[in-house]
């Protein structure tokens, strides 16, 4: 025990707790950790810098690189493996052990005691087999293959959410670029008229009040511009986040103005409802924990009845034995024995019958659990195309203030040159205009993102037959 002790200090004290709570904790035992988190860097994937992305593009990259289709991947396979656990009670059970013992004694044989050796040696064969249990184990397969079922409902789930929050973040990233743009216009706004400003008060036609409002307009549509730059920088890293590499990753993206949206849709709500209730994979999910649900009913129904197993035991058997005073005996036979088993608990305090309420009872949770999905999910498709149509009239309101604000923009900066508008109209039909590009570029990414709300929603995102973009 001393040996040990001074073998491995630094690893009992790793076993312990910190040793106070008012500072960090520190130990040797942390470096091989630290270097294994040095490797998680080195796990991911190059992002081509210079390549233009399209949506459908990096929607494929996610599916193949962001760490959380993996994990869905895996517990599908696991429960995959639970389920051929479960199938594998339908077989017997085979195993095979070699003996060997030596026995020596000193035995009592009349007025002395006589030395006897015991050489034993056997191979045995064992096989134990379910003749009959009245179900349970037809109970247990079914219940996994339920479970095998809402694990590969929930892996189609996790690809509808990473390419949602692919979507999202894609044109999160579209409407910040559009943003830039929007503000680099009005900065650009904003330089002309502190340069026909500055202009005319040289001519001794403005003053220098005006000058500094228009100075201050400038440098207001300026720290707007940096805002704007920064949200970007953000979008880029959650987009690259959700495609499954760090967020230092450059992805090029195609403009906005470069991107199709549509001005109305066809679909009407009632059979996009209609498809939610029958594709989502998360409903799906559920009804299948209602099936393995119902499989437990029967598994602990079944323990009401008799189980009947066999047992055969073949058995290689060889002795060898030696008495003082006697020769070498040995012996050599094929031994065994055959057992049918019939198991019945008569009597076991309730165990089954509350085992029984158990499983009936977490059956009617899961059914009265996929109607509350159920509900959810048509509120979740009613307000997503909701939202859709309300993005499709903003968008047509957006187009008419945009418009109407650059005609009043440029009439009022040509009035202002000609002396007939004072600077605070134009600076304020500018502010107007700025708002109006910001309202425009919203509007047309709140369209992109209502339609893939609507295609989450309804679960149409990861149908074979659905166009990802």
């Amino acid at each position: 025990m001393l040996f040990l002790l001074l073998l491995g200090p630094d690893r009992a004290f790793a076993q312990r707790a910190p040793t106070s709570a008012n500072r960090p904790w520190h130990s040797s035992q942390e470096e091989p950790i630290e270097d294994a988190a040095r490797k998680l860097r080195q796990l991911r994937f190059e992002i081509d810098p210079n390549q233009m992305y399209s949506l459908a593009e990096l929607i494929d990259l996610a599916e193949r690189h962001n760490p959380e289709t993996r994990v869905a991947w895996e517990r599908a396979r696991a429960q995959a493996a639970a389920l051929g656990i479960a199938r594998s009670e339908l077989y017997p059970a085979l195993a095979a052990a070699a003996l060997s013992q030596t026995d020596r004694a000193e035995d009592l044989s009349g007025a002395r005691f006589v030395r006897q050796t015991i050489q034993d040696f056997q191979v045995e064969l064992e096989l134990n087999y379910t003749v009959f249990d009245f179900g349970a184990r037809s109970g247990r397969i079914e219940a996994a293959k339920a479970q095998t079922l809402a694990t590969n409902f929930a892996f189609n789930d996790t690809h509808r959410r990473v390419i949602y929050q692919v979507e999202q973040a894609y044109y999160r990233l579209l409407n910040a670029l559009g943003q830039e743009d929007a503000a680099s216009a009005s900065l650009s706004n904003a330089k002309t008229v502190q340069q026909a400003a500055e202009e005319r008060l040289a001519h001794g036609l403005a003053t220098l009040p005006d000058v500094l409002e228009a100075r201050s307009a400038t440098a207001q549509a300026e720290f707007d511009l940096q805002a704007v730059i920064g949200s970007e920088e953000i979008a880029r890293g959650d987009l690259a986040t959700a495609v499954g590499t760090f967020a230092t990753a450059v992805i090029q993206v195609q403009p906005l103005d470069q991107v199709p949206a549509p001005d109305a849709i066809d679909d009407a709500v009632d059979p996009a409802i209609d498809r939610a209730l029958v594709q989502r994979p998360d409903l799906l999910r559920e009804v299948a924990e209602i099936r393995s649900a119902s499989a437990r009913i029967r598994e602990a129904r079944a323990a009401y009845y008799p189980e009947l197993t066999l047992n055969v035991v073949p058995a290689g058997h060889s002795a060898y034995g030696i008495q003082q005073q006697f020769p070498r005996a040995h012996t050599a036979d094929l031994v065994g024995g055959v057992s049918v088993n019939l198991w019945w608990t008569v009597f076991d305090g309730g165990a089954r019958k509350n085992k029984l309420a158990q499983a009936r009872a977490d059956a009617h949770a899961a059914e009265a659990q996929a109607e509350v999905t159920r509900n959810r999910i048509a509120d979740e498709v009613w307000a997503a195309y909701s939202n859709l149509n309300t993005a499709f009239r903003q968008r047509r309101a957006s187009l008419a203030l945009l418009e109407a604000a650059n005609q009043s923009y440029a009439a009022a900066l040509e009035s202002y040159s000609y002396g007939l508008r004072n600077l605070l109209d134009v600076t304020a039909t500018q502010r107007t205009l700025a708002r109006a590009r910001s309202a425009d570029v919203l509007a047309r990414t709140q369209v992109l993102t209502a339609l893939a709300d609507l295609a989450f929603r309804t679960g149409d995102s990861i149908q074979q037959n659905a166009t990802k973009p």
